[in-house]
């Protein structure tokens, strides 16, 4: 008996787990969101409006906001600054948006460089 065939005498065969049907209807609308949190809970979902694209004038703007609500919510308990996890997308890297993080006092952690290596 091989590892398969063992696996599927107890999870019950493959005809037990059939693979999920994608709906054949067309995508009508697309939302795009950012979502600022922490461990404990979402502080900042800014949903981009229709027919619009993230820029770094965009979520500059986030970044108020977001500052904004932690001067709220956290009332001083953000006392070593605030990290923010960066992808390498052009609006994250623009030199406007770097302006704006050092001026919001904000910190940004950049993904490492893909590698085949570190991929699982």
């Amino acid at each position: 008996m091989t590892p398969r065939q063992s696996n599927n005498q107890w999870s019950g065969g493959i005809a037990a787990h059939p693979a999920p049907k994608i709906p054949s209807a067309k995508i009508r609308w697309i939302v795009l969101a950012s979502i600022f949190w922490d461990q404990g809970s979402i502080f900042l979902i800014d949903y981009l409006p229709k027919g619009q694209t993230i820029n770094a004038e965009y979520y500059s703007s986030s970044l108020v906001q977001l500052k904004y609500i932690l001067k709220e919510t956290r009332c001083g308990k953000v006392t070593k600054g605030v990290l923010l996890l960066h992808k390498n997308t052009p609006a994250h890297r623009a030199l406007a948006t770097q302006k704006k993080l050092a001026y919001q006092c904000f910190q940004s952690l950049d993904h490492p460089p893909h590698s085949p290596d570190q991929a699982p």
